[in-house]
């Protein structure tokens, strides 16, 4: 069969049916092209442009369109759309440009946003919000609506009752299929999206749940107690949302029911919000390893500048630790002032070798991989050996090109054998510390990086100059 010249970014399925292709570029996001545009009708002042343009968008994406503009720009087109913006939009905007926009906004349009949201996205816009108004924005809500998310604010931050929704669906036992395709039909009120059904005991305790697709699929006097699952992952509304990430990591699951002291159904963590939080936990993770912390590039100057002062606080220490270190070996480094020349080289192979053990232990300690508990010798007898490994490697060609260099192969044998110590111990030092951490109670991915930092410069250090204090004075 032979049809009309398909051009680019078409294609042609089985049936006949053309269909347009987008560039990876194009699958998500505001292109180039359109944040032009919007930049050039705010510069205009058409109005209508602008909500014309945005008016297409996925919220998440008007979110990235309001982070892209010039903070003067971002003014003028919050002042433009503020009344047709989605509230899923503020839920995608990063906290600070959220608390500019919010700012803005009088309670009471404030409370109006929020009882459109999701119960769980509306608890985490107003757990940013200052308690004054706060309390104002609950005060404009609906009596049932505000009871919810006043709970919801109870549960500590980053737990599994800020992180649920109230919006599910739970069904009794005895119910059977029909029943429920017909109560799901003609009730007005379910979540927009769900993809389980809870199954509740009189006391409101689940039972069991059943996908939506195991409904559609069975007869229609089947009773929902003969097709529901009954070995639940049930997660206590204080649990940290890390474990309610790994829960739904570890078993795939798209859902988990979430209860309350007494083991009542209060809520529901989805997988949406899941993915949300496993980004959130591993950006913190690695922010953290660098001594970033938490950082935002919409933040003012001096906000990004005094979260990063304090891990170069605490770099000024180490320095001035290795500095008294170093000038304990003045008189060497006066007869040999090569070693001058060398030594930075063992401490910045040790840590650097030692940062890629210490990003590893910390990931795999957040995913479980690895805990306090178990397995902890088997990883720290493989982080040693690949130290070493590596170590004899560099060792051989650092101690080469420093004896060839300054003409003294006892030069070459010292600065070989402190790279060994220095690059065995970052293996070492790295895999325990952030295990001895995490045993203690301490968040590994914040305390660990200057921990080794002082270590393998002290310690690389200390081995070159003391070595070279025995074999080369």
């Amino acid at each position: 069969m032979t049809g009309p010249e398909l051009g680019p970014g078409t294609a042609q399925t089985d049936r006949g049916t053309v269909v347009e292709t987008v560039d990876e570029e194009e699958l998500y996001g505001p292109s180039e092209e359109l944040l032009e545009n919007v930049s050039a009708a705010l510069a205009a002042g058409d109005i209508p442009l602008v909500e014309n343009l945005i008016e297409p968008l996925h919220p998440a994406d008007v979110a990235d369109l309001i982070e892209h503009l010039e903070p003067d720009q971002r003014k003028l087109f919050l002042d433009i759309t503020r009344h047709a913006l989605e509230p899923e939009t503020i839920s995608h905007l990063d906290e600070s440009l959220r608390d500019e926009v919010v700012d803005q906004m009088a309670p009471a349009e404030l409370a109006s946003m929020v009882t459109e949201l999701d119960s769980d996205d509306a608890v985490d816009l107003l757990e940013d919000l200052d308690d004054e108004t706060q309390r104002q924005v609950l005060d404009n809500l609906p009596a049932a609506d505000r009871l919810y998310l006043e709970q919801g604010l109870t549960y500590p931050e980053d737990s599994a009752g800020r992180l649920m929704q109230r919006e599910l669906v739970a069904l009794p036992a005895l119910w059977n299929v029909g029943e429920t395709i017909d109560y799901l039909r003609a009730t007005a009120d379910l979540p927009d999206d769900f993809y389980d059904l809870f199954v509740l005991d009189a006391a409101q305790k689940p039972l069991g749940s059943v996908p939506v697709s195991r409904v559609l699929r069975s007869k229609r006097e089947t009773k929902l107690n003969e097709i529901m699952d009954e070995e639940l992952r049930l997660v206590p509304a204080d649990t940290d949302q890390e474990a309610v990430a790994y829960l739904f990591r570890q078993y795939g699951l798209m859902s988990a029911p979430v209860v309350d002291a007494g083991g009542r159904l209060i809520g529901v963590v989805t997988v949406d919000d899941v993915v949300r939080v496993i980004d959130e936990e591993a950006e913190e993770d690695l922010l953290n390893i660098v001594g970033v912390g938490d950082t935002d590039f919409h933040a003012p100057a001096y906000v990004t500048a005094f979260q990063r002062v304090r891990w170069l606080v605490v770099t000024l220490v180490n320095t001035l630790i290795a500095a008294f270190v170093i000038s304990r070996f003045e008189d060497t480094i006066g007869h040999y002032p090569a070693l001058a020349v060398l030594m930075p080289i063992t401490a910045a192979m040790g840590g650097n070798a030692g940062v890629q053990v210490i990003t590893v232990t910390v990931r795999a300690l957040a995913t479980r991989e690895i805990t306090p508990s178990s397995n902890v010798g088997r990883i720290v007898m493989k982080e040693l050996t690949v130290g070493l490994m590596n170590a004899i490697v560099f060792a051989v060609i650092l101690g080469t090109l420093g004896g060839l260099w300054f003409g003294s192969v006892g030069l070459g044998f010292v600065l070989g054998s402190a790279m060994i110590f220095n690059m065995v111990w970052a293996g070492f030092a790295g895999t325990t510390i952030p295990i001895v951490m995490e045993k203690l109670g301490f968040d590994p991915a914040t305390g660990a990086g200057p921990f080794l930092t002082t270590t393998t410069d002290c310690l690389g250090f200390f081995a070159f100059l003391g070595l070279a204090t025995l074999f080369l004075t």
